[in-house]
């Protein structure tokens, strides 16, 4: 489809959106919810608090109090929110009323796996751990809502926060999200998800007005969200900066009103991002908390509704709302928080179990994973990322880590005395700052020491030495970070000439990624002849990496992204659609939806996302555009044959679930995990869909020669499409072929069958 076509759907879309937001009462809702929100056993509780409450002491509550605190109710004894931020770690205590530390001694915490490290294990169990230690750590230190998981889709491979979020598929978002809030509030604090929605770059992100039609909202960028909230019961969510179809995410009544409460049934609170409030009246359109400030939600909230601009009710509907949530946690005297370090063995046990089922094995070319240290001597460990520590670094949320172990440090204790290492740091990397929105400034702060033809010829020399080079390439934190995204996806800091030349000298070359996004890899593919991804991979990142090196696991992780041999293939890039569309765009935009906005501001900060629903594989698969790695791709230290599929019937309605069967079997000689994947094609479809859709997964362990029987199930339900028309989701009728595989571009095995609507 034409982009002009694409863009002229998206705007009636659009304008089919503006008639829902002033109607959204006679639209027809559609809960997906398993059981009543537990928020509601606290409703009754909260109307008789409500009842008792000031107008005064209620607009305290609709803003913050300090940076990370909103108001409760002292003459009620209703305790203040505490917010914990990030979604990987709980953050250093701060002053009240500013981002200065307290260099408190009680503050440290355990350094999770980021997000994309979680995503790539594939895993609902890893999920729900990764929540319940996060929530151990909130509680101890006096938190009552976490500021994650942090979920949005990864739709370009340059952006800043891709580390924090998850994967590129709305379906493995939804399951990770959904465990992931799980296992917080299962251990008595709330998740905020964000953010929401469609905050898929840092580049204007807070002034980009977001156009995506509603279908590829609803099935692209906002399922896991929805899943998290019906199926995980979300108590929490973020409003973020950014505009979707002409309207502030904070102020969005479709978004937030229509969407999120209506149509999901949510009820709980929803706080702006940080200075993402930009009126008075969001409070109407569903914003409950104004942070970090009360510039809106404050004296001008209660002068507003003093003069009968704004209702009372509209007050008391998001004061309830907010009570729900200070009733459902509960909170831990401020006598009682951090009185001890948070960091627990048991912790650091639940962040090495992320990391290890997190790394990717890419390439293991002559077998040579795992190291046999019987026959080595000398190993090379090059790369300024062995060495570094990742729980800080750029802009943002980070992690005050009692104990961080990098790869370094983890592989001298893994080799002991056994192997000589040789550390070269290979290049050097700056700070590189400039978050480039408003109140949070810059900073760049540049190393001095050996120059870069130094550390290169350093390097050299170390692997001429060397049996084995482990080169330690990648990103930072201060390369990948939020409020900037990354110019390119190449290797900085020269790397990729350095990793040639050691090559050049010994071939037994292992590089191992330490990113939280894809980068590309045409030159260091060729000089390795093993490539792992280690992600930013927490606390104990370097024990989770030796261990796979040495064999003592093999390796199971799973790409949560495709990784484009170039930036240019990728369908953003590709379109010319980042971080603006073409002018064109921008002028239909101003022409049909915002005739009174100043035309030439809208062109300069409009992104219309006219690949659709082609985000990540569905690009590549459809347009037939051959990636460097797939989504869904990892090895392991052995192999598996899959056979003899089935289905357990030919035809279903809607309503069933259609379950696939296959044999599995592991046909090497080491314990390993392998992850099927179930992709589903429409056969002859008159619906424009992407070519194929990840629908089921499940983690495997098998013993050596272990053969199992392993069922995936599709609900017929997810099947569906949202049809603009009807404002629901509709089946559509047909054949789709079923595929199961190890990565979105293989076919190990494949069925056909039929879904139709109603009774056959």
């Amino acid at each position: 489809m034409k982009l002009r076509n694409v863009l002229l759907s998206v705007f009636a879309t659009f304008a089919f959106l503006s008639v829902v937001c002033c109607t959204s009462e006679n639209v027809l809702s559609r809960d997906k919810r398993e059981t009543p929100s537990l928020l509601m056993k606290y409703d009754a509780k909260a109307g008789r608090i409500l009842k008792r409450m000031t107008l005064e002491e209620k607009i305290e509550m609709l803003h913050a109090k300090y940076y990370f605190v909103s108001a409760g109710v002292p003459r009620l004894k209703i305790a203040d929110i505490n917010y914990a931020d990030g979604p990987f770690g709980i953050r250093e205590e701060m002053e009240p009323l500013s981002w200065n530390p307290l260099h408190w001694e009680t503050d440290s915490a355990t350094f999770f796996p980021t997000g994309s490290a979680l995503a790539a294990t594939w895993d609902k169990e890893m999920a729900y751990i990764y929540g319940t230690g996060m929530a151990r750590e909130a509680k101890l230190r006096g938190k009552d809502m976490i500021l994650g998981p942090a979920m949005n889709i990864q739709r370009i491979p340059t952006g800043g926060r891709t580390y924090e979020y998850l994967s590129e598929d709305p379906y493995l978002n939804s399951i990770i999200a959904t465990y992931y809030t799980k296992g917080v509030q299962d251990n008595g604090v709330a998740v905020c998800l964000k953010h929401f929605a469609l905050n898929n770059q840092e580049t204007n992100r807070g002034t980009v007005d977001v156009i995506a039609s509603a279908r590829a909202m609803r099935e692209i960028y906002l399922p896991a969200f929805e899943a998290a909230v019906t199926k995980g019961d979300a108590w929490g969510v973020m409003a973020a900066y950014n505009k979707i179809n002409g309207s502030w995410c904070a102020e969005n009544d479709w978004l937030l009103n229509q969407v999120l409460r209506r149509d999901w049934g949510f009820k709980g609170m929803v706080i702006s991002d940080w200075g993402g409030t930009h009126s008075t009246g969001s409070v109407v359109k569903g914003l409950n908390v104004e942070m970090p400030s009360k510039d809106f939600l404050g004296q001008s909230l209660l002068d507003s509704v003093r003069l009968g601009i704004i209702d009372t009710a509209v007050i008391d509907n998001r004061v309830r709302e907010i009570l729900r949530v200070r009733l459902a946690v509960e909170p831990v005297p401020a006598n009682k928080a951090n009185k001890e370090i948070t960091a627990k063995p048991e912790q650091a046990q639940i962040a090495y179990k992320v990391a290890q089922k997190s790394i990717v094995l890419l390439k293991n070319s002559d077998d040579i994973l795992p190291l046999d240290l019987s026959r080595i001597q000398t190993v090379a460990v090059i790369g300024d990322n062995a060495d570094k520590k990742m729980g800080q670094g750029g802009v943002g949320a980070g992690v005050k880590a009692r104990n961080e172990i990098t790869p370094l440090a983890g592989l001298k204790e893994a080799f002991g005395n056994n192997v000589r290492i040789i550390y070269a740091q290979g290049w050097s990397s700056q700070q590189r700052g400039g978050f480039g929105f408003g109140f949070w400034g810059s900073r760049n702060n540049a190393q001095s020491g050996p120059s870069a033809q130094e550390l290169e010829n350093r390097a050299v020399e170390a692997a001429r030495a060397a049996d084995v080079v482990i080169v330690m390439a990648g990103n930072n934190r201060s390369v990948e970070t939020e409020g900037s995204d990354r110019k390119d996806i190449m290797l900085p800091f020269n790397q990729e000439q350095v990793i040639s030349k050691i090559a050049q000298v010994n071939p037994n070359v292992i590089t191992v990624l330490v990113v939280g996004a894809p980068v590309d890899l045409r030159q260091v593919d060729p000089a390795s002849k093993a490539m792992l991804v280690s992600w930013f991979n927490g606390s104990e990142g370097g024990h989770a990496l030796a261990d796979i090196l040495l064999g003592k696991v093999s390796p199971s992780g799973r790409l949560p992204f495709t990784f484009p041999v170039k930036l240019e293939d990728s369908p953003a890039y590709a379109l010319g659609n980042f971080p603006n569309d073409t002018p064109a765009a921008a002028d239909i935009f101003v022409n049909l939806v915002d005739k009174k906005s100043d035309a030439s501001q809208q062109s300069r900060n409009v992104s219309v996302y006219s690949e659709d629903l082609l985000v990540g594989y569905r690009w590549y698969n459809t347009k037939k555009i051959q990636p460097a790695y797939p989504f869904g791709y990892g090895l392991t230290y052995t192999t598996f044959a899959y056979s003899d599929i089935s289905a357990d019937k030919t035809e279903y309605k809607d309503g069933d679930d259609i379950k696939i069967s296959f044999r599995l079997k592991n046909l090497g000689n080491r314990k390993a995990e392998e992850v099927p994947q179930l992709y589903v094609s429409r056969i002859k479809s008159k619906v424009e869909w992407p070519e194929r859709e990840l629908k089921a997964f499940d983690r495997i362990l098998l013993e050596p020669g272990q053969d199992s029987l392993v069922t995936l199930s599709v609900p017929v339900e997810n099947l569906k499409y949202w049809s603009e028309d009807k404002y629901d989701w509709v089946l559509e009728s047909g054949s789709i072929r079923l595929t199961v595989g190890q990565c979105a571009t293989d076919d190990k095995l494949s069925t056909q069958v039929s879904v139709r609507k109603g009774l056959f």
